[in-house]
């Protein structure tokens, strides 16, 4: 839930300029501007996206790209062409199962399941299922890893960080906005030391300092919706992938035709 964040929290405009030709007034130096900076997200290059994933989980694992998608019936892991989008290698899931995020861990891929508190590995790049399931409580809605945990979204505001052999608990990050909690964190992705997350519904991705669970910056992904131009309520943006070795990012939604490489831009506003 996105708790008591009112909906002009989310808009990014910067205040607005007096007139050219009106005098102002000499004042006390402002204090420093009040709420969470919202900035733009640069599209640097567009790819095709399979306009029938229902986008879950997307990062990069050994130089490969990889999606994880949701529904019943429909859930997949796959890996995925980075120039053409297109499928390489596919694991479905059971059909009674809605698959959810998926991490990195050396050379393998765990994969949540959304209200079935079920996990799965796999080897990669084949993507065949190797050990036992693995278990947890509540939700599972995305995994990212810093190198030295995974880090579990299950929809509120804590994350949870995850031993990658075990999938024990071994931490919790309480994550807030301007001072109050912020739920609803979907598609995580680990960079340069900040978490990033899809604020589902929002067009919004938080910035989180892992440190402290704050927010310290929200990237306005709002007109690559309007780009998108799909009116299903489900086509939200949901997926971030960070090429590491390049020193790329990637964004995309569910039923998106388009991943998008972007870089953040310029601030254009405030969150407060």
């Amino acid at each position: 839930m996105l708790g008591a964040i009112a909906a002009s929290a989310w808009q990014a405009n910067p205040p607005a300029k007096p007139p050219a030709a009106q005098a102002v007034p000499a004042t006390p130096a402002a204090p420093a501007e009040a709420g969470v900076p919202v900035y733009a997200a640069t599209v640097v290059a567009r790819l095709p996206h399979d306009t029938g994933a229902f986008t879950e989980g997307l990062l990069f694992c050994g130089g490969d790209l990889y999606e994880s998608t949701g529904k019943e019936g429909a859930s997949d892991i796959r890996r995925v062409g980075l120039a053409d989008g297109k499928v390489a290698a596919r694991a479905r899931l059971s059909p009674e199962l809605f698959g959810e995020g998926i991490g990195c861990v050396k050379n393998s891929l765990l994969s949540l399941t959304w209200k079935t508190g079920i996990g799965f590995r796999w080897s990669l790049p084949a993507l065949k299922r190797i050990g036992q399931p693995f278990h947890y409580a509540g939700e599972g809605w995305a995994l990212t890893g810093d190198g030295r945990t995974l880090i579990l979204s299950d929809g509120t505001p804590t994350l949870r960080r995850m031993d990658p052999a075990t999938f024990e608990e071994r931490g919790r990050i309480t994550v807030t906005l301007n001072g109050r909690p912020l739920a609803k964190l979907n598609e995580l992705e680990y960079v340069q030391g900040r978490i990033l997350a899809n604020v589902w519904m929002t067009g919004f991705i938080a910035r989180i300092d892992p440190a402290t669970g704050k927010v310290d910056g929200l990237i306005d992904l709002r007109p690559l919706l309007a780009e998108i131009h799909n009116p299903d309520p489900d086509a939200v943006a949901n997926g971030i992938a960070y090429d590491a070795a390049h020193d790329r990012l990637f964004v995309t939604g569910k039923y998106w035709p388009t991943l998008f490489e972007i870089r953040i831009g310029e601030e254009v506003g405030r969150a407060g």
